[in-house]
């Protein structure tokens, strides 16, 4: 007897329904599983539209396991909750690729898989994508935005050429400098949050810091 249910892989981005919610509840009816993973797709999903996707489940009893998704804003969220998350890129040849090499660039995202270590410094051209922490005494620069999954302990500069709508997005955002354009911040004196992502952004001419479903 095998003691391991086969996953069922859900894909709520689909355009016979108005909206992810009703895809998902008329997908669960027939469902009574504790074995679900949640496909987003390119869905941009919110620590809050996470949470609604588990109250969703939980009143068809049925228990959500992950989140897949070509969404780095859906990923940080699924993970910032403790939701196995797998970050897929599409190619747009029909295929998906998991991210598994130390460094892989595609389009305009360049994604990185590690710490990022003391003295080391890590650019990109446009978005920059970190499956991992950045730690003190290290430096991360991306001319687009910022977003890590992980830690951030060291330096990150975020629209590094003058783009003031770049935003730096992290688990845990504890780091010794922020830089958004041509603004500067220090990290926050007080200790983040536990399991709540943070970003960074220019609001009324000052970088701040919120929780990163907020908008």
């Amino acid at each position: 007897m095998n003691s391991n249910p086969q996953k069922i892989i859900i894909n709520i981005e689909d355009s016979k329904y108005l909206s992810w919610e009703i895809c998902l509840k008329n997908k669960l009816k027939t469902l009574k599983s504790n074995n679900i993973e949640i496909f987003c797709k390119n869905l941009d999903l919110l620590c809050t539209d996470i949470s609604e996707v588990i109250a969703i489940a939980n009143q068809y009893n049925c228990k959500i396991i992950g989140f897949c998704s070509t969404s780095s804003k859906t990923i940080v969220s699924a993970q910032s909750l403790g939701y196995k998350s797998q970050f897929i890129i599409d190619n747009h040849q029909n295929e998906t690729l998991n991210i598994n090499e130390k460094n892989l660039t595609f389009s305009k995202t360049n994604f990185h898989q590690g710490t990022v270590r003391s003295g080391e410094y890590l650019e990109s051209p446009g978005d920059l994508l970190i499956l991992g922490d950045v730690n003190p005494g290290a430096k991360v620069s991306a001319e687009g935005n910022i977003i890590i999954w992980g830690r951030l302990l060291g330096i990150a500069h975020a629209g590094s050429k003058g783009n003031s709508k770049a935003t730096i997005s992290a688990l845990q955002l504890s780091p010794v400098q922020l830089r958004i354009a041509k603004k500067v911040a220090r990290g926050p004196k007080e200790k983040p949050q536990l399991g709540l992502a943070e970003q960074a952004k220019i609001d009324s001419e000052e970088i701040i810091i919120s929780p990163l479903q907020t908008t």
